[in-house]
């Protein structure tokens, strides 16, 4: 009798692993300069006071302070990172 085997070897191997993509640091929680907010894919939300923004348009903090997300012009989402005594 002819059996195909390793077929399901060739079958399954095409997915890729998730990217891990999203809000690492959520609106009222404490980051440090370095501390991963967002990251995204394309600028969904854009970078704010006492963040930056990295080349794969991931959002960090280069403060201390605490996460505050707004929404600006043309209904754009905005991360800042604001001292204790601002927030």
């Amino acid at each position: 009798m002819a059996h195909k085997k390793g077929e399901g070897k060739v079958k399954n191997g095409r997915e890729s692993h998730s990217k891990r993509l999203g809000i690492k640091i959520f609106g009222g929680d404490t980051a440090i300069p370095g501390n991963i907010i967002v990251r995204q894919r394309g600028t969904a939300y854009h970078p704010g006071k006492g963040v930056d923004i990295g080349k794969d348009h991931t959002i960090f903090a280069v403060t201390e302070g605490v996460v505050k997300f707004t929404k600006g012009k043309n209904d754009r989402r905005f991360v800042h990172v604001l001292p204790v005594a601002e927030a």
